[in-house]
């Protein structure tokens, strides 16, 4: 597969996902003139975008979002899309000798430094704001090139694909899967090989433990294939929708057989009595709660087994986040309630080693492909539910309908997009 950029030149103008302000009403394909990078920083192609459900929060808050921090959208739209797989194209020259014409790269849009460009657009001139976002106040992916700024090379949020094998399609999935990631190393399980030993802290899930991911969408269905990782000897998937679990059965029956797992994937309302039948009447080991629903996220206390970990990864909507704790199973059950807000740099770098191995597929995570002016649509279904998968759009290709795809490889995508390219 060629991924060296085209001989053609940069062209003067793009087309690129706009937010102009709060609601759907405002999303718009924009043709835009494409940047051009200062001497400290990197004009690079999208070969894919991924549509990621957190964007339905910012189109909905707008100026108001935490990341936005009170730009005027109406005077300053953003580019949307805050995961990618891009190739540099070019350059500036304090920057050139460590990204080269060609290479390939994933991004981590949790850029973790302060704002460089444009301090003035935000509230109070940028003051204490330690932290921006690709997709945000910074470019995003849902356009066909990108500038990558000073903040993102300076967090070291760029990062190359390690293998020729690893897909566009893959490069901007690994992006989903470094905040699973990062949520599943925020599990802590302590060991002691004797009563007299001394306790050893270990993160992630408990091996040969029970495990349940409450929610079998798009991240839910990637949490499953990580845990895996971890060897429970139980892991339930619950969902309140059949076909996410007959897809979860389908896709990770056999990996979880290898894995030394069994794999439950059962109706919500099922739940409960499986965790209490498979543990014994203890509890689960690890849960976590990939769907924004407050009353499974505090209900889901009381399923933990003494010394169980809930991870709330699912966000609640502001004004509906407050949940009751239960200080007498902190206290004497000693479980542990941990969150996450996205990934990190060295996240990406786990998730495209786990690609590149072959440890995760994520092709099997894939559900539509599509051009950018499928973005609003795309967004539609996630809100509604009616995706099994992730979607990714392809900004290189001309308009076209959104595309059910199925267990996508390298292969699918090289000939779709020969099939699709521009002439």
């Amino acid at each position: 597969m060629n991924h060296q950029p085209s001989s053609l030149p940069i062209p003067a103008t793009m087309r690129a996902v706009r937010l102009h302000g709060a609601g759907f009403e405002n999303i718009h394909v924009d043709t835009v003139p494409v940047p051009r990078p200062n001497d400290n920083q990197v004009l690079v192609r999208v070969d894919a975008a991924g549509v990621c459900s957190s964007i339905l929060k910012l189109v909905a808050q707008g100026s108001e979002h935490t990341f936005i921090n009170g730009w005027d959208l109406g005077l300053y739209p953003i580019i949307l899309g805050d995961e990618g797989c891009v190739t540099i194209v070019q350059a500036g020259k304090n920057v050139a000798p460590k990204y080269p014409i060609g290479r390939r790269y994933a991004t981590q849009p949790a850029v973790d430094h302060p704002p460089v460009n444009h301090r003035e657009r935000y509230r109070d001139g940028g003051a204490g704001i330690e932290k921006v976002a690709i997709g945000y106040s910074l470019p995003g992916h849902l356009a066909e090139y990108m500038l990558i700024t000073e903040e993102t090379i300076a967090a070291d949020c760029l990062l190359p694909l390690p293998s020729d094998s690893i897909p566009f399609f893959a490069g901007a999935l690994c992006e989903p899967l470094s905040c699973v990631i990062s949520a599943q190393d925020r599990h802590i399980h302590i060991h002691q090989k004797s009563p007299t030993a001394p306790r050893i802290p270990q993160l992630g899930l408990l091996r040969g433990g029970v495990a349940v991911v409450i929610g079998a969408g798009p991240m839910g269905q990637m949490h499953a294939e990580a845990a895996l990782r971890f060897s429970p000897r139980h892991l339930i998937v619950m969902d309140i929708i059949a076909e996410r679990l007959a897809k979860v059965r389908a896709s990770l029956a056999e990996k979880a057989r290898q894995a030394g797992t069994e794999l439950h994937a059962v109706l919500s309302a099922e739940g409960l009595a499986l965790i209490k039948q498979v543990s014994n009447g203890k509890g689960a080991d690890d849960i976590i709660a990939a769907v924004g629903i407050r009353n499974v996220q505090q209900e889901s206390q009381q399923w933990l087994a003494k010394g169980g970990v809930l991870n709330l990864f699912g966000g609640l909507k502001r004004g509906e986040h407050m949940i009751e704790l239960d200080t007498l199973r902190v206290h004497y059950d000693e479980i542990r309630l941990c969150g996450s807000s996205g990934g990190s740099p060295a996240d990406v770098v786990e998730a495209l080693r786990m690609v590149a191995s072959g440890e995760f597929n994520p092709g099997l995570h894939l559900d539509m492909v599509g051009s950018l002016d499928q973005f609003s649509k795309a967004l539609e279904l996630i809100k509604a539910a009616s995706v099994e998968g992730k979607i990714v759009l392809y900004p290189q290709i001309p308009a076209m309908d959104l595309l059910r795809v199925k267990a996508w490889t390298l292969r699918d995508e090289t000939d779709f997009l020969k099939s699709r390219r521009k002439a």
